[in-house]
């Protein structure tokens, strides 16, 4: 019997090893700025707590990521500098809004065109600054000498694949928005019968005229890829990388993709192996609000609260929007928590609080609130998910549109457009959330089906990026697929076979039949 107690010890050791095998891993971190770092410092908190060592990559101008931290190390570079400044979306916003004036079929082409001329600038000065790094000769024997065991990165932004190719190292990506659009279209099959391209705000229930405007957003971003985006690099990838590699190439070799999605809010689709889904994973239980936001939220009655919140980017809607919405506020029986920057309305009611910032998630999930108007970011819906709260929508940028649309089409949002917004029509919108159960039994179903998982999004997030770092990679879930020439992929050599076969067949045939005939017709003319 004592002879069998070393055994076990040594197989609970050995399980003990292999559980804690990647522990104390290296991880080097490229982040985007923004909404985005938000989901991203939530996963790297995880990380450093299971004693990973993280270096993040950081610009020296950045609005969120701290310089300094007890969970990370900084190394400062340039990206974007003076492109990311702030008040830029709100300028882009304005140019949205004068999209949103013209014909359902145009202004989704005008807005895609405002993002095209934001990327090809973007992504000249993205290539710029992943040169600058790569010619440093200082900066990357400083990278390759800390032996990273992978990168983390947002792949929104490109010096992450770049850099992480160029190091040679196991790339996972926290990512949703990839160059173009979503980016299921850069790693997955997407059928555009029923596929909608990001940026058409169609639903996957397309009609013969919504197919024909899907194919062509599709086109759009086809060109879009290959001689905008593509060209910015080119350069840069000639002297640094094997012939022929392009930026979808590196892009689609990264090991897994955690995509910032859940299928019950994405519409059903084609995926990957190496895709995993991890919607929602920044989301958690509410915690206690602060004293006097609680004082706030219990002293509306059973009446209870709305939340309204326009995300991180655009702190300011025009000022005949804002005094619009204030004085629908002012009419509901409702108290009002309103994120708000920029100056006080004057039609704002005495059951409206304005606040600086406030603990969305917390705030969501408080038993009082009641609805939340929001602007369609990704962290907003799935928080509105997961706490089953009904959205009413006022989309403003980017993927808000589509995102809201989802919504929308489950019956779980209302959405209004920002450019003709007026006190009736918010108002009627509001109030119809607010006093119509259907809303709220639907988010909450939605709710229920988000949580009903065998493991949290933020467990899944991070089982992969330590089964990447155990096993150098996860080469064999990638698919063989993007390394075929394009006519290949499509089998349009193989059709060309088979056409060209059946041509010979047919001509073959008709010769045939044109010398039995004439041998027929010769035989009849010298009988008579």
């Amino acid at each position: 019997m004592y002879s069998k107690i070393p055994v076990f010890l040594t197989g609970l050791c050995f399980l003990l090893l292999q559980l804690t095998f990647c522990s104390g891993s290296r991880i080097l971190v490229v982040p985007v700025d923004g909404s985005h770092w938000i989901n991203m410092e939530v996963i790297l908190r995880e990380l450093h707590s299971r004693g990973h060592s993280i270096t993040v990559v950081r610009s020296t101008k950045s609005w969120y990521i701290p310089g300094n931290s007890s969970i990370y190390t900084s190394v400062n570079v340039s990206m974007l500098e003076d492109e990311s400044d702030k008040n830029y979306y709100n300028r882009m916003l304005q140019d949205v809004m004068e999209c949103r004036k013209s014909l359902t079929f145009i202004r989704t082409f005008c807005q895609n065109h405002l993002i095209t001329s934001m990327l090809a600038k973007g992504h000249v000065i993205l290539a710029r600054a992943a040169a600058t790094m790569l010619d440093d000769p200082v900066f990357m024997k400083k990278m390759q000498d800390a032996k990273f065991d992978l990168m983390l990165t947002d792949p929104a932004l490109t010096i992450g694949v770049l850099l992480g190719s160029y190091l040679k190292l196991p790339v996972v990506f926290n990512v949703r928005w990839i160059n173009t659009g979503e980016g299921h279209f850069t790693i997955a099959p997407s059928p555009v019968s029923y596929v909608p391209v990001p940026g058409s705000e169609l639903h996957d229930q397309m009609d013969f005229l919504e197919r024909t405007m899907n194919v062509l957003h599709y086109l759009y971003s086809v060109v879009e890829q290959h001689f905008i985006i593509n060209a910015a690099y080119s350069d840069l990838l000639r002297r640094h990388f094997p012939p022929g590699t392009d930026l979808l190439s590196l892009e689609r070799e990264a090991d897994i993709w955690l995509v910032r999605t859940d299928f019950v809010f994405e519409f059903p689709r084609p995926t990957m192996p190496h895709v995993v889904y991890i919607g929602g994973f920044q989301c958690k239980k509410a915690k206690p609000l602060p004293a006097e936001l609680e004082a706030f939220m219990q002293s509306s009655g059973e009446h209870g609260v709305v939340v309204m919140s326009l995300g991180t980017f655009v702190s300011a809607l025009p000022r005949d929007v804002t005094e619009a919405i204030a004085a629908a506020f002012a009419q509901l029986p409702q108290k009002v928590v309103w994120r708000f920057a920029g100056e006080k309305p004057s039609s704002l009611g005495n059951n409206t609080l304005l606040v600086d910032w406030l603990p969305q998630n917390n705030i969501l999930g408080h038993p009082k609130t009641r609805a939340f108007v929001a602007h369609g970011g990704t962290n907003g819906i799935y928080e509105a998910i997961y706490h089953g709260v009904p959205v009413l929508g006022l989309p403003l940028l980017f993927d808000q549109f589509d995102n809201l649309l989802r919504l929308k089409v489950r019956r779980a949002a209302r959405v209004l457009e920002a450019k003709s917004l007026t006190k009736e029509d918010f108002l009627e919108a509001l109030t119809d959330i607010l006093e119509t159960p259907l809303y709220r039994n639907n988010i909450q179903h939605l709710s229920q089906l988000h949580r009903d998982k065998p493991m949290s999004p933020m467990d899944t997030a991070i089982f992969w990026i330590e089964y990447v770092i155990r096993n150098k990679g996860a080469a064999h879930l990638k698919s063989a697929g993007f390394s075929l020439p394009w006519y290949s992929y499509f089998c349009l050599d193989v059709a060309l076979l088979i056409m060209a076969l059946i041509g010979a067949l047919v001509w073959a045939s008709s010769l045939v039949c044109r010398v039995v005939c004439c041998r027929r017709f010769r035989r009849k003319i010298k009988a008579e």
